[in-house]
């Protein structure tokens, strides 16, 4: 028998926004902590990723906060959501603001990697929900652009996540400028690494729904395990895994290989975008949107930034193109797909000296699987991939601009050259101490019509400052003529710099 969120309690004006979205059947999470959360009762959620918790703790957040009906004031937030990557704030912000539309509530985002002067004008202009990741939130309040006084609801999300980056300093210090009488609901995976000091020092006799331990498999991922001879192999492997027509992940160890690997997959007629932290907030932004269009990039190169948060429907593949060296890491890549009672499949690729770490770590997140050696042309690997999508030939790269060659002011041009063994400066215009070509003992001057003097050294070595009136002066061996020529101006008796 299935639940909806009408049976729950939820609002009618929420239950509206969430069928526009084409949800109206509760997740076992949902249908568990939601009338607790909604009665006002702390709540700790624990359950694996992909299990629904960002609706459980959004949708008691905006009831609650609705029905207490309290005046908009600038800059003093009545809800709080605290997330541990402005990816996994920006998705909570998405699935969170029809239903505060819906309410009357308005909704904003505070992270790091961007300018802090809209966030300034969102806080000023007031809002009611923010969804925050610590560091600049703490940098706001720091400021006095936020006050946390009249916070109602607190949400800490992913909370094992924020430890593993070593947030929970940060954490403690927010939740201390809260108030203690408000509702705190904590949603984690596990409980270790200070997790549980949280629970015990800021929630008030906490309603526990544990669903599903952290590392129980999903029902419907299937999982495989391709062991390839060779990089070179590995490498065509992983094109032709790419090469379906579904959206897949491909997740990678480091920021380099996963921009090679997305222009690599491009040039090859499979639309790619990359995900990793070397990116800005809009280009992140932009490969997300790209990837998430039906027209759009079908394949997401990433790195683990992209492991938590990042929610996109209908990933039906993600490959571990290099297996991360934990457990966890695993689990949260593996939950970007069979998301929500979807289906989804997760390959492993693995070079020979891999295996002996690879066993140990799915032993670790309790996954069963038989290694299977594969080529790009296996039969396994055919099936899986299914139909391939059409060659999509590649957006030309922009032609790089050409240089223009610097206009001069006047009729003459000098220009300053320097060789091995001296400079050479050449003017078309009067030469003083010089004919207008200094020889390699650099001490001549040439002029020109246009005023430009190069002054050229004897040695290459010398130390050349450019200014932007485009006038070049070496120190080297014509220092000594020219500080005799500027003795020479002093006046009598004037003072020597030293």
């Amino acid at each position: 028998m299935t639940t909806t969120f009408a049976d729950l309690g939820v609002p009618s004006p929420i239950v509206a926004a969430l069928a526009a979205d084409g949800k109206t059947t509760a997740f076992p999470i949902q249908e568990h902590t939601l009338p607790d959360s909604l009665a006002g009762r702390d709540v700790l959620g624990r359950g694996k990723t992909g299990s629904g918790k960002t609706l459980a703790f959004s949708i008691p957040l905006v009831a609650r906060l609705a029905a207490a009906g309290r005046k908009r004031t600038p800059g003093r937030p009545t809800g709080l959501i605290l997330a541990p990557t402005r990816e996994l704030a920006t998705q909570i912000a998405t699935a969170l603001t029809p239903m505060a539309d819906a309410m009357g509530l308005k909704v904003t985002t505070v992270f790091g990697g961007v300018k802090q002067a809209g966030q300034e004008r969102a806080m000023r202009a007031g809002v009611d929900i923010v969804v925050a990741c610590p560091g600049r939130l703490e940098d706001l309040m720091g400021q006095r652009i936020v006050s946390l006084d009249d916070v109602a609801v607190t949400v800490l999300d992913e909370a094992d996540h924020m430890a593993d980056l070593g947030f929970l300093p940060g954490v403690t210090r927010i939740l201390n400028a809260t108030p203690k009488g408000g509702q705190r609901m904590l949603f984690s995976a596990t409980l270790d690494n200070g997790v549980d000091k949280l629970v015990k020092r800021f929630l008030n006799q906490p309603v526990t729904h544990s669903l599903e331990e952290a590392t129980s498999p999903v029902e419907k991922m299937t999982h495989h395990v391709f062991e390839v001879r060779s990089t070179g192999d590995k490498n065509d492997l992983v094109q032709e895994l790419a090469s379906g027509t579904g959206r897949r992940i491909l997740f990678m160890r480091t920021k380099h290989q996963a921009k090679k690997l997305a222009k690599k997959l491009t040039a090859a007629g499979i639309p790619s975008v990359d995900l990793h932290g070397n990116l800005s907030q809009n280009q992140r932004d932009r490969n997300l949107a790209s990837f998430a269009a039906d027209d759009g990039a079908r394949v997401l190169v990433a790195t683990d930034v992209a492991a938590r948060g990042v929610h996109v429907d209908d990933v039906e593949l993600v490959v571990h193109v290099d297996p991360p060296a934990e457990h966890k890491a695993f689990l949260h890549r593996s939950g970007r797909t069979a998301r929500a009672g979807s289906n989804g499949d997760v390959v492993t690729v693995c070079l020979p000296e891999q295996r002996a770490d690879l066993r140990k770590m799915l032993q670790k997140a309790a996954i069963k699987v038989t290694p299977q050696q594969v080529t790009a042309s296996s039969a396994a690997v055919d099936e899986l991939v299914g139909e391939r999508a059409p060659y999509r030939e590649p957006a030309p790269a922009p032609a790089p601009q050409q240089q223009q060659p610097r206009r001069r002011s006047g009729g003459g041009g000098g220009q300053a050259r320097s060789g091995r063994g001296g400079g050479q400066g050449r003017g078309s215009g009067r030469g003083a101490g010089g004919s207008g070509n200094a020889g390699s003992t650099g001490g001549g001057r040439g002029r020109g019509t246009g005023g430009r003097r190069s002054d050229s050294a004897g040695e290459s070595g010398q130390r050349v400052y450019t200014s932007s009136s485009s006038q070049q002066r070496t120190e080297g061996a014509g220092a000594p003529a020219q500080r005799r020529r500027r003795s020479a101006r002093r006046p009598a008796g004037a003072p020597t710099a030293r």
